[in-house]
């Protein structure tokens, strides 16, 4: 990164700290500010940036604007229905604090609270109930989006440009305004069952085995585990705990979640290596005893917020996150991913391994049925462009994709091969966006 942004612009990048790039950053307070702005795009063009959770340069305008959407926080549930109206910049974190005291729960969440409703649209985010519940655009009734022009438009899963919209990053207009179903709930807890596997099959066959007992399921692997212990795991499963299985006196639907301990300003590159999370991932697999217990939404869902700017652990170099998914049938593949990146000995501090349904109709949408695994692996790990080259062709070759929201280096040609919709994508946005108003530095790279 240079010294400093160039006169009236600001360095953006994504959260895994790579590949910072300046743009002009505005912050409208309305949808009709926001409206506004578009209708003043300069020649750059357009990008939507919500509390910067995209991975990669997905929420990046190298040189043009970006439309800073957190203002947009208005919200509204109508308690007999569970439908919620929400502001695209109010963060799923707000909305639980308000919707989780009143016996109401978001219908999905990723690993993190920290993103935006419009942010979950855009990305089409999947989380551990994906196999019941499918990815947030199966729950959203209508959105409202700020087109090219500059107009308002109401869209419902009727329009096409909906479906282009969900899982279209960002692409087809700032989203201002969603609609979606919440899903209810007696308390704030959730009954956990917890698992420890041997190896990559006995994960996989548990998993296929169990997962449609419980709405919720991911598996944490081992991945510097190697021999007969490659791809051994901690798997937890839970579903919405019922007030009878509370401790007499608690709160049922007490929610008030906040970090604990904040990352340090500036860590050292290499701080995450073989040596320090092979430790980690020893005393995590050992310290996970199986058995049922009730916790926390918070330590269930995202334990990683606990940790402010958890980011920086990483070093000034940052990290690389990713996420792929074959389709079922595919084991085989999966099995050869996971035994390379053992052989190799990358480290991942986190590495999940879910299972899909079936995915929305979001042209761009990433879930689809099959096996998705995810892993944080440090920039600048000796060979890694190539080993994850080499790892994009073999998930092209399986029929599976790679996750826009957590992508920052795969190639424009691996895109194409591996989202069939993509040219289906391309003609309702280019109908909606002739003049290409709406640019990222993702859409650029991957020639969106």
């Amino acid at each position: 990164m240079s010294s400093a942004a160039p006169p009236g612009t600001t360095f953006l990048t994504g959260w895994g700290r790579t590949s910072p790039t300046p743009a002009r950053l505005v912050r409208p307070a309305t949808a009709e500010q926001v409206a506004e702005t578009v209708r003043r795009a300069p020649e750059r063009g357009v990008a939507a940036r919500g509390l910067g959770r995209a991975y990669g340069d997905a929420a990046q305008n190298a040189g043009g604007l970006v439309v800073d959407c957190t203002a947009l926080t208005s919200w509204s549930l109508d308690e007999a229905t569970g439908l919620v109206t929400a502001g695209a910049g109010l963060s799923l974190h707000d909305l639980m604090a308000a919707l989780v005291p009143r016996g109401w729960f978001v219908p999905v969440t990723p690993g993190t609270r920290h993103v935006t409703v419009g942010g979950a649209v855009a990305a089409d985010v999947h989380g551990k109930n994906h196999h019941v519940d499918s990815s947030f655009g199966a729950h959203l009734r209508s959105l409202t989006l700020v087109t090219a022009g500059g107009g308002i438009r109401t869209l419902t899963p009727a329009d096409d440009l909906f479906w282009a919209t969900v899982g279209g990053m960002g692409l087809t207009g700032v989203i201002v305004e969603a609609v979606f179903r919440c899903v209810p709930i007696e308390t704030s807890r959730v009954r956990v069952d917890t698992e420890r596997t041997r190896d990559l099959d006995h994960t996989l066959e548990t998993m296929a085995a169990t997962d449609g007992r419980y709405r919720y399921t991911v598996a944490w692997i081992d991945l510097l585990a190697r021999g007969g212990r490659m791809g051994r795991s901690v798997l937890t499963r839970g579903d919405h705990a019922a007030r009878e299985e509370l401790p007499r006196g608690a709160d049922p639907l007490e929610f008030a979640p906040r970090a604990l301990v904040k990352a340090p300003p500036w860590a050292p590159d290499g701080l995450l290596n073989p040596l320090t999370v092979r430790a980690f991932n020893e005393a995590w697999y050992l310290k996970s005893r199986p058995g049922t217990s009730v916790q926390g939404l918070a330590p269930f869902f995202h334990p990683l917020d606990f940790v402010d700017g958890w980011n920086r652990a990483y070093g000034p170099r940052g990290f690389v996150q990713y996420q792929f998914v074959v389709p079922f049938g595919q084991e085989a593949t999966l099995r050869r991913i996971v035994a390379r990146l053992s052989a190799e000995g990358v480290v991942s501090f986190l590495t999940v391994l879910k299972r899909f349904g079936p995915g929305t109709p979001g042209m761009l949408s990433f879930p689809m049925p099959g096996w998705t695994l995810a892993l944080d692996i440090p920039a600048g790990q000796r060979g890694l462009a190539g080993l994850l080259r080499a790892l994009d062709a073999q998930v092209a070759e399986a029929g599976g994709r790679i996750y826009l929201a957590k992508d920052s280096r795969m190639a424009a040609g691996t895109m194409a091969a591996t989202y069939p919709r993509l040219a289906e994508w391309r003609k309702v946005r280019d109908e909606a966006d002739p003049d290409g108003v709406f640019r990222t530095d993702l859409a650029r790279r991957l020639g969106l």
